[in-house]
C-alpha cells in the first residue's frame, strides 16, 4: 500500500514538473487546443485561461532612471457563447499630471479551426480603444475579432510606468479555470517590497539572486582655452548590483465560484501584492514608505488634496451659522450639518480619498467626488465644535483593506467621536442617516485619522439590527381565494433599501413588480408613510387578493400561513463554504399574522411551534401558532445578530436555514365540517 502511494505521488510530481517546465509561446496554438470542446476538469467552464505569464521589472533607463515595466502574455480558450466576454480585455493606467503610464497591446490574434486547418484573424486598430476613467486614470481596451465557440485568443500587453516602485497586484485565479499561470518579479537590491499573498490557494514560489550591471554614460565638457576648442568627452561607467528574481507558479487553479452573501469574491482570490516599503539608493538618503497603517494614513493625510482641505472653512461659514441656529445638542448639530451637505452638494459617482475639485469649488458648483463631499462634511462638523475626523474606507467593490498600503482605500467618510462611540456619516447618499452608511461602504474596517497623525481601526459593520415588521390579516373563502391587508414597517438599512427601491419609480410600475414578485396578487389601496422622513421607519400598507396562494385538493384547503412572505429555498446549498457569509447588517424579520378560517371549515393539521437558537447568539427563529375558534394567530421571528458569519459557523447556519425554511413552508390543512 505504501509503495502504491509513493508511486502515485511520483507520477503526480512528474506531471506537475512537465506542466511547469512546458514552453508556452504566443503563436504556437495547437489543433488539439482548438478541437477541445469542454474543459477537462470543469465541464461547466465557459472559457479557460490556457496560460498566462507576467513579468514585472524595475529597470534602469539612461534618460529616466529606474522605471517599472510590466509584460503580460495570455492565451484563452472559448468554450461557450457565455464566454465571449473574454474576447474583451482592458488594462487601466495612470494618466495624471504627476504620473503618465503607457499601455500597448500586441500579438493579438484569434484562432479558429476551419476545415481541419488553423485560421488566424489579427486584431486591427478598429478593435483598440482608449477611454478616460477619471482625471487620474485611463483604460486601454481591445475587442478580439471573429470569436466563436471553440476559438482560442492570444494577446500580450506592456505597461511602462515612470513610477520606479510600482508592481501591480497579480491574480492567480479568476471566474474561469487557469491551467498555467506564471508571474516573475525582477527587483534591484535598492528596492524593498512587502509582498503579501491572499486567498485559499497559493502558488509555488522560487527566488534567486543574480548580479546585474548598469552602464552609465558620463558626459564632460571642457571649456578649452587659447587656440584649443571646447570639446565633450563621453565615457561609460559600469555599476554592479544584485537583483532578486522571484517566480510564482500556479498549475490547474480552479475557477472562483461566486456564492450567495459574498461581499466581493476578489477578497478570496489567490493573488500576490507588492507594496514598496523602502528605497536605498547609493549615495542618497534612504526613503521609507508605507510599512504599517499609521505610516500609510499619515502619508495620505499630508497629501495636498486631503489634509489641507479640512482646514478650509471660509466658503461655508456664513451658511453654516444659519444652519446651526437653535442646534444645541451633538445629535442636533450632526443631523443639521449632514442634511446641509446632502442638500448642497451632489455626488458625481467618483470615489477616491483625494479631492477632485476641492471642497471650496465643489461647494460652489454643488457637485464633487466622495472626498470633496465627506471632507467638507468633516470640516463643517469640526467648525461646529465636534470631534470629527475622516475615516478611510475600501468599498465592497474595491475589496477588503488587508495589508498596509496607500492603494488599499478608495473612499472616505466622516466620524464624530461621542461618549457612546463613533457616529459614522456619509453625505453622498440622500438616504443615509447617522450610522446608516451606503451599503457599498459596509466593508469590514476603515481607518480613522486624527489631526495629530495618529490613527485607529474603525469597525464599519452595523451592530444594531434593522427591522422588517409585517402585520398581515387575511381571510380564506371556501374556494381557497385569499383577501387581506398588509402593513409593513422597515427601519435603518431595511428602510434605506425600501427608499432606494421606490425612489424615482412610478407607483404603478412599483406595484406591478410587487404583484409579480408575490405570486401574482392584486394590490389595491396602497399607501406609504415616512418616505422622506429619514429618521422614521418606512411604512407601506395595502390590500391584496390572490387566487394562487393556496391549494384545494379533495375538498381540503392547504395554505402556508406566511403566504408570499415565506422563504422557499435555502441560499446555503454548498457542502463546504470557503468564504464568510456577509449579510451586510444584522436584521430581525417579524411577522404577526391573523388568518380567518372560512365558514364550514375546521383545522385538521396545524404546524407545530418551534424555536431554533444558534450557538454564540448568532441568531434565532421562533414560530408559534394559536387557534382561537375560527381565527388562527401566527407569530414568526427570524433574527441574525451578526453582519458577518465565519466559515466555521457555516454548517450551523446552513442547518438553521434548512429548519427555518421547512417550517415557513409547512402548511395548515383545513377540512370541511
Amino acid at each position: 500500500m505504501k509503495f502504491i502511494k509513493l508511486f502515485s505521488l511520483s507520477i503526480l510530481l512528474l506531471f506537475i514538473s512537465k506542466v511547469t517546465a512546458q514552453e508556452f509561446k504566443l503563436g504556437k496554438v495547437s489543433i488539439a487546443e482548438l478541437e477541445q470542446k469542454v474543459h477537462p476538469k470543469d465541464s461547466s467552464a465557459v472559457a479557460a485561461i490556457l496560460y498566462k505569464k507576467g513579468k514585472a521589472r524595475i529597470e534602469y533607463d539612461q534618460n529616466e532612471g529606474f522605471v517599472s515595466l510590466t509584460e503580460v502574455e495570455t492565451r484563452i480558450k472559448i468554450y461557450k457563447k457565455d464566454g465571449y466576454n473574454w474576447a474583451n480585455q482592458s488594462v487601466w493606467f495612470y494618466n495624471s499630471d504627476g504620473v503618465k503610464e503607457k499601455v500597448d497591446f500586441d500579438d493579438a490574434v484569434t484562432y479558429n479551426l476551419v476545415n481541419g486547418k488553423i485560421e488566424k484573424t489579427k486584431l486591427t486598430s478598429a478593435g483598440v480603444f482608449t477611454e478616460t476613467v477619471n482625471k487620474y486614470r485611463g483604460r486601454k481596451k481591445i475587442t478580439m475579432p471573429n470569436v466563436k465557440e471553440g476559438s482560442v485568443i492570444e494577446f500580450s500587453y506592456t505597461i511602462r510606468s515612470p513610477r520606479d516602485g510600482s508592481i501591480r497586484e497579480w491574480d492567480f485565479q479568476t471566474s474561469i479555470p487557469i491551467n498555467y499561470c506564471e508571474f516573475k518579479t525582477y527587483i534591484p537590491e535598492y528596492y524593498v517590497f512587502n509582498s503579501k499573498q491572499k486567498g485559499y490557494l497559493f502558488p509555488k514560489v522560487v527566488a534567486e539572486k543574480k548580479t546585474k550591471s548598469i552602464l552609465f554614460t558620463v558626459k564632460e565638457r571642457s571649456s578649452g582655452g587659447g587656440f584649443t576648442a571646447a570639446r565633450t568627452d563621453i565615457s561609460t561607467e559600469k555599476f554592479d548590483y544584485v537583483e532578486t528574481q522571484t517566480t510564482y507558479t500556479a498549475v490547474d487553479f480552479p475557477a472562483m465560484k461566486d456564492e450567495d452573501y459574498v461581499n466581493n469574491i476578489d477578497n478570496y482570490t489567490s493573488s500576490v501584492q507588492h507594496e514598496l516599503a523602502m528605497i536605498k539608493s547609493p549615495n542618497r538618503p534612504t526613503q521609507s514608505f508605507s510599512t504599517d497603517w499609521n505610516s500609510v494614513v499619515k502619508t495620505i493625510y499630508e497629501y495636498d488634496d486631503f489634509g489641507p482641505e479640512l482646514n478650509k472653512t471660509g466658503y461655508f461659514e456664513e451658511d453654516l451659522k444659519k444652519v446651526l441656529v437653535d442646534k444645541n445638542t451633538t445629535d442636533e448639530k450632526i443631523l443639521a450639518i449632514l442634511n446641509h451637505v446632502k442638500s448642497s452638494v451632489k455626488w458625481n459617482d467618483y470615489t477616491g480619498y483625494s479631492c477632485d475639485n476641492g471642497v471650496k469649488k465643489a461647494y460652489k458648483e454643488k457637485t464633487g467626488n466622495i472626498a470633496d463631499i465627506n471632507l467638507m462634511l468633516t470640516a463643517m462638523l469640526r467648525y461646529a465644535g465636534l470631534t470629527a475626523n475622516p475615516v478611510l474606507v475600501s468599498t465592497r467593490s474595491n475589496g477588503i483593506a488587508i495589508f498596509p498600503n496607500r492603494t488599499a482605500f478608495n473612499y472616505v467618510i466622516a466620524a464624530v467621536e461621542t461618549p457612546n462611540g463613533n457616529v459614522l456619516l456619509d453625505a453622498s447618499d440622500k438616504f443615509s442617516t447617522p450610522n446608516v452608511l451606503p451599503f457599498q461602504a459596509l466593508n469590514w474596517y476603515g481607518r480613522l485619522i486624527r489631526k495629530d497623525g495618529t490613527s485607529e481601526q474603525v469597525d464599519l459593520m452595523p451592530k444594531k439590527a434593522s427591522a422588517d415588521t409585517v402585520f398581515m390579516n387575511y381571510n380564506l373563502d371556501s374556494e381557497g381565494k385569499v383577501t387581506g391587508k398588509v402593513r409593513r414597517q422597515c427601519t435603518d438599512y431595511n428602510a434605506m433599501i425600501t427608499r432606494n427601491n421606490i425612489d424615482g419609480v412610478k407607483e404603478e410600475e412599483y406595484l406591478e413588480k410587487l404583484e409579480n414578485k408575490n405570486n401574482k396578487i392584486e394590490i389595491s389601496e396602497y399607501t406609504r408613510t415616512n418616505e422622506k422622513d429619514l429618521l422614521q421607519p418606512t411604512i407601506e400598507s395595502y390590500s391584496f387578493a390572490g387566487d394562487n396562494l393556496t391549494e384545494v385538493i379533495g375538498g381540503k384547503i392547504y395554505v402556508r400561513p406566511m403566504l408570499f412572505f415565506a422563504n422557499e429555498s435555502n441560499p446555503f446549498k454548498q457542502d463546504v463554504r470557503e468564504y464568510p457569509v456577509d449579510f451586510g447588517f444584522p436584521f430581525v424579520d417579524k411577522y404577526n399574522i391573523t388568518l380567518k378560517i372560512p365558514e364550514g371549515f375546521v383545522t385538521e393539521v396545524l404546524p407545530q411551534p418551534v424555536v431554533f437558537n444558534m450557538q454564540d447568539n448568532l441568531g434565532s427563529f421562533k414560530f408559534n401558532i394559536v387557534a382561537n375558534g375560527d381565527v388562527l394567530q401566527i407569530v414568526i421571528q427570524h433574527q441574525i445578530n451578526e453582519a458577518i458569519v465565519s466559515v466555521e459557523q457555516y454548517e450551523m447556519l446552513k442547518e438553521y436555514y434548512k429548519g427555518m425554511i421547512a417550517k415557513e413552508t409547512d402548511k395548515i390543512v383545513l377540512k370541511r365540517i
